[in-house]
C-alpha cells in the first residue's frame, strides 16, 4: 500500500510518501515541501499549494492520503491557513477517488514514539529509524509529512471513510488509475527519492 502523508501549511506544505509492505514493513518513497510565497495574495498561495498537491497525487497515485488533523492554536491566522490547506488536500484526494484519513499530532507522536507528547527531535529520529534514512528530512514539515504517513500505516483508524472511492471516478479515470497501479507494481515499485 502506498500512503501519502500531508503536513498542511500555507507557506510550507510537507508531502511524504511511504510504502507499507508485508508485516508492516515500511519503506521510504519520496519527501518534498510545496511552498507558496507569503507576499502573494492568499487565494494565489492556496492555488499554488493545491496545484502542487495535485501533481504529487497524480505522480504517486497513493492508495490513501493521511492528513494532519487541524486543531485550535493561539495564532488564528496560522490555524486558518493550515485548515484551508488540509481541506485542499482532502478535495484533491476526493477528486481522484483516494480515501483520506486524519490524525492529530498527538496520535502521530504516540504511534511513532510511544509518547503522545514526544518532542519534535524524537519524532524525527524515529522517522529516520523506521524508514532507514541517513538523515532527517528537512525542513521539519517534510519529516512531519512522513510521520503522518507512518502513523496511518501503524494506526489506520483515522480513515474518514474506508474502502475505495472509485464510484466518484469516470470510467476513463478508473481505467487510468488501474493502468498506473499495474505499471507501478510491474516496475517493482516506485523509484525512491529525497
Amino acid at each position: 500500500m502506498l500512503i501519502l502523508g500531508v503536513d498542511p501549511g500555507l507557506t510550507r506544505c510537507g508531502v511524504g510518501v511511504i510504502e507499507a509492505g508485508a508485516s508492516r514493513r515500511l519503506s521510504f518513497v519520496h519527501v518534498d515541501v510545496i511552498r507558496s510565497k507569503p507576499e502573494q495574495p492568499q487565494d494565489l498561495r492556496l492555488l499554488t499549494i493545491y496545484n502542487g498537491l495535485c501533481a504529487k497525487f497524480d505522480r504517486f497515485i497513493p492508495d490513501v492520503v493521511s492528513i494532519e488533523r487541524v486543531f485550535a492554536q493561539e495564532n488564528r491566522s496560522t490555524v486558518l491557513g493550515t485548515a484551508q490547506v488540509a481541506g485542499l488536500a482532502m478535495l484533491a484526494a476526493a477528486q481522484r477517488g483516494i480515501p483520506t484519513a486524519l490524525h492529530t499530532p498527538s496520535e502521530v507522536k504516540l504511534a511513532i514514539t510511544g509518547n503522545g507528547m514526544a518532542p519534535k527531535a524524537q519524532v524525527e529520529n524515529m522517522v529516520m529509524r523506521i524508514l532507514s534514512l541517513n538523515e532527517p528530512p528537512k525542513p521539519a514539515d517534510a519529516a512531519d509529512a512522513l510521520a503522518q504517513a507512518i502513523c496511518h500505516a501503524l494506526r489506520p483508524a483515522g480513515a474518514i471513510q474506508g474502502g475505495e472511492r472509485e464510484e466518484h471516478l469516470t470510467a476513463a479515470q478508473r481505467q487510468w488509475a488501474v493502468a498506473m497501479q499495474k505499471a507501478r507494481r510491474g516496475r517493482g515499485g516506485i523509484k525512491r527519492d529525497m
